[in-house]
């Protein structure tokens, strides 16, 4: 049906019609996305963090297995951002990251605990606050599925697309970051079913740093790489008109967005 309409109407028709859609979409969130004194106060928090790392440079610290090839301790005193169950890394680690996000309802709900208890700035979808108790570290992001864009300000709406990596991206422009510089981003999944599509894990998880990340019996979403691709170009053209950099130092990751930079040879 969609496609059909796709080749009916002129693009921009299509276009305009598509963004009504999603803003429809939208409506049940928007009251308590903008108006909760959660929200409100998150929004205080976010605006706080405006450009306060000015020409300053951060890792995206990924999940995948190819974090286990590097040498992590040479971040210790970089700024960086970890995201879902990046904390199970911590004791290895010996430090924990600059600042923690998580979008993703599952993760969320079945690590909810875990995340509570993390002391760093926490950055977690709106969606997530049934889940959690607002403290001093959380601001809460008011995230969707629908509308794609690139937001330069996160204090609004936040599209995800389709991957956390995204939106952390968004959150070091908002902070301001010069040069940001992915990690661990493998783009690269053993497990293969439709994009988006809920699954319980039957075993040790093999796409990410930890067997027990994605451990027997927890749900996950299967990824949908190709939304995210299109997320990564949004963001790549949106640091390339700002004058910034997002380079990518995974180890033979999969992605092919950003230009490629050896992790070694930064440090």
């Amino acid at each position: 049906m969609k496609s059909a309409f796709r080749k009916l109407l002129p693009p921009q028709v299509y276009a305009s019609l598509g963004r009504a859609y999603d803003s429809l979409q939208r409506l049940p969130e928007l009251p308590g996305a903008y108006l909760h004194p959660w929200r409100r106060a998150s929004i205080q928090h976010l605006n706080a963090y405006k450009d306060i790392h000015l020409g300053e440079r951060c890792f995206i610290i990924g999940n995948g297995p190819s974090l286990n090839q590097l040498d992590l301790g040479k971040l210790h005193s970089e700024f960086t951002f970890g995201m879902n169950r990046i904390y199970l890394m911590f004791p290895t680690l010996g430090f924990s990251t600059s600042y923690f996000v998580s979008i993703n309802d599952l993760v969320i709900r079945q690590c909810a605990g875990e995340i509570q208890d993390l002391v760093m700035p926490k950055f977690l979808a709106w969606r997530s606050h049934p889940h959690l108790q607002p403290d001093a570290n959380t601001s809460f992001l008011y995230t969707s599925y629908t509308g794609p864009r690139f937001s330069r300000d996160v204090s609004g709406r936040v599209w995800e697309g389709a991957t956390v990596t995204y939106v952390a991206l968004q959150l070091a422009f908002h902070m301001g970051f010069q040069q940001v510089i992915l990690i661990g981003v493998d783009h690269n999944y053993s497990s293969t079913g439709n994009p988006n599509q809920t699954v319980i894990s039957q075993g040790d998880d093999p796409n990410h740093f930890a067997p027990q990340y994605f451990g027997k019996g927890f749900h996950w979403q299967l990824p949908d790489l190709e939304t995210s691709e299109l997320a990564y170009r949004m963001a790549l053209e949106a640091y390339q008109r700002a004058g910034r950099q997002v380079l990518d130092a995974t180890r033979a990751g999969k992605l092919t967005v950003f230009p490629k930079v050896d992790y070694d040879s930064l440090f």
